[in-house]
This record gives C-alpha cells, sequence and structure tokens, in this order.
C-alpha cells in the first residue's frame, strides 16, 4: 500500500521490464541480419573469384587451344603445298594428299576445340609428315642415283667418244693402209713403145706405110698384186687427139665412164716382169705425136708419148 502511495506502480514496472526485454531482441535480430549479409556477403565474393579465376582459366585454355589449332593448320597448310610440290604421280601420294585436304576442311569446320582433338590431330599430321619425310628421303636417293648414273653416262660417253675417235682414227689408218695396198698392188706398164709394122709385121720408118701398129711394154714385177690371169687394155690416141678404134668401137668402164680402146690382150701375171705386146691393125695413120695408155683392173697402170713419123 506504501508503495502505491509512494508513486510505485508494479504494473509499470512489467510494462519496462518487458519493452527492455523486446529491445534486446530487437538487437539480437539485427545482429543475426547482420552476420548473415557478412556471410553471403563473403560466400558471395568467394563465388565472384573463383568464376573469374575459372573464366580467366577457361580464356588461357581456350587461347592454348587456338594457337594449339593454328599451329595445327599452318603445319598442315605446310604440308599439302609439300605434296603438291613434288609434283609426282603416285596413288599413294595423290591419296595422302587428298586426306591432308580432307583434315584441312575438318579443322575449318571444327568448332568444339577440346584437348583429345588437339592432339588427335597432331597425331594425323604427325603420321602425314612421316609419309612426307619417306618421300623425301627416297626421292633423295633417287636424285643422288640419277646423278650418279649422269656422272657415270658422262664418263661412259666420254670413254664411248674416245674409244670411237680411236676407232674412226684407226679406221681411217686402216683406210690409208688399205689405199696404199690397193694402190701398191695395182700393176705398173714401163718401158712403153710404140712402132709401126707393115702387113708382114716389118718395121716400118713412116707411119703412113705402117698397116698396124704395136705397142710394147713391161709389167712390173709386183709381190702385192694378186697373180693370175689379167685382161690389158691398149688406147692409142692419134695426133688429131681421137682414140683409135675398130669398127665395132669396143669400149671398157673406168672411173664410172665408157671408154673407147684400140685393142686388149690377156696375160698370164705370176708377180714377176712380164714383157707384154699389144697389135693394133688400121691404115691411114698419119706423122705427129701419139699417146699410149694402159689399163688393167680398172687402173691406168701406164702412158707415154710418142712422136711418129
Amino acid at each position: 500500500m506504501d508503495e502505491y502511495r509512494n508513486g510505485y506502480d508494479p504494473a509499470d514496472f512489467e510494462d519496462e521490464e518487458r519493452g527492455i526485454n523486446n529491445d534486446d531482441k530487437a538487437r539480437k535480430s539485427i545482429v543475426g541480419y547482420r552476420i548473415v549479409i557478412i556471410i553471403l556477403a563473403i560466400i558471395l565474393a568467394a563465388l565472384s573469384a573463383l568464376y573469374v579465376s575459372i573464366h580467366r582459366e577457361q580464356q588461357r585454355e581456350y587461347e592454348l587451344l587456338r594457337i594449339d589449332r593454328d599451329s595445327i593448320q599452318s603445319n598442315l597448310g605446310h604440308l599439302i603445298e609439300e605434296y603438291d610440290n613434288l609434283k609426282i604421280t603416285n596413288d599413294t601420294m595423290t591419296a595422302n594428299l587428298e586426306k591432308a585436304n580432307s583434315l584441312m576442311e575438318d579443322l575449318k569446320r571444327e568448332r568444339k576445340w577440346n584437348l583429345a582433338k588437339i592432339k588427335q590431330y597432331e597425331k594425323e599430321v604427325g603420321t602425314l609428315r612421316t609419309v612426307m619425310k619417306g618421300y623425301l628421303r627416297q626421292i633423295d636417293s633417287l636424285n643422288n642415283l640419277n646423278k650418279r648414273l649422269i656422272d657415270e653416262n658422262v664418263s661412259y660417253r666420254k670413254e664411248i667418244s674416245t674409244v670411237k675417235l680411236r676407232a674412226e682414227v684407226a679406221e681411217e689408218k686402216a683406210a690409208e693402209l688399205d689405199n696404199i695396198v690397193r694402190q701398191g698392188s695395182v700393176l705398173r706398164a714401163r718401158d712403153i713403145t710404140l712402132t709401126a709394122l707393115n702387113a708382114k709385121s716389118k718395121d716400118v720408118s713412116r707411119v703412113k706405110n705402117a698397116a698396124r701398129l704395136r705397142a710394147d711394154f713391161v709389167l712390173s714385177a709386183n709381190e702385192l698384186a694378186a697373180p693370175g690371169e689379167k685382161k690389158i687394155y691398149l688406147r692409142i690416141i692419134s695426133p688429131d687427139g681421137y682414140p683409135l678404134s675398130t669398127e665395132s668401137v669396143p669400149t671398157f668402164e673406168f672411173e664410172g665412164t665408157r671408154l673407147t680402146y684400140s685393142a686388149s690382150r690377156e696375160v698370164d701375171y705370176a708377180n714377176d716382169d712380164l714383157a707384154v705386146g699389144i697389135f693394133y691393125n688400121g691404115n691411114g695413120f698419119t706423122a705427129g705425136k701419139y699417146e699410149v695408155q694402159l689399163y688393167c683392173d680398172g687402173y691406168l697402170i701406164g702412158s707415154t708419148q710418142i712422136v711418129m713419123r
């Protein structure tokens, strides 16, 4: 009662105590929210940092993949160019070139890149590169072989040229020797004379009185000449430049030309000196310079000029 009298009311105390408790609860709630907000902020910052890190890693990985892709594409382009530059018609080569071109098209169309695909492309390009190196080794080997064959061919040609030159020289010398032998084997007539005879084969001093002419000569001994029967052709050229002949006008061939002859005779030659006389029957002889020509085996074997009175 005294309490009421002194102005103290228990209900007021309860209300005050209730108010204090409500303030404490409100403060605790605010602190809780703040803690949650801070935790969420920390989590968000961590997630943001993780995202940035992951994004950067992905960008770096993508850049590396792009570099690898460009490198593969560049290597493949050079490889295709090398295949084209080989200029060799070969079924296997053509198939490899087609495969390289197809791989290049796949590279251009590829949109989803990863490390596995990079490794696959690198492996295929490496295989094509290995094949290319094999072709290059074969080509180098063939080039070296071709160069060696060319060098050998040049050497053989030089040897052949030398041998051919020697053969030609030997052939020329042989021809010269053969010509010398043939020239040496030709019969030679020496001591040629021309005598005027009458009908009884007696010598006359005046050719105008002659009924025949006799050419005398000696076939010289020649071991190189072929022995046996020899036919001698006699040509007597009159002072007016015409050959004396019979009515039948016989001829023989000499150096591709048919020559008229005066008389002929066959003799048996045995490589020794052989005296021969050939007669020409005629009339109307005139004084002057006569030329006597003797032929045998296609050669002119002797000639002389004789003045007949």
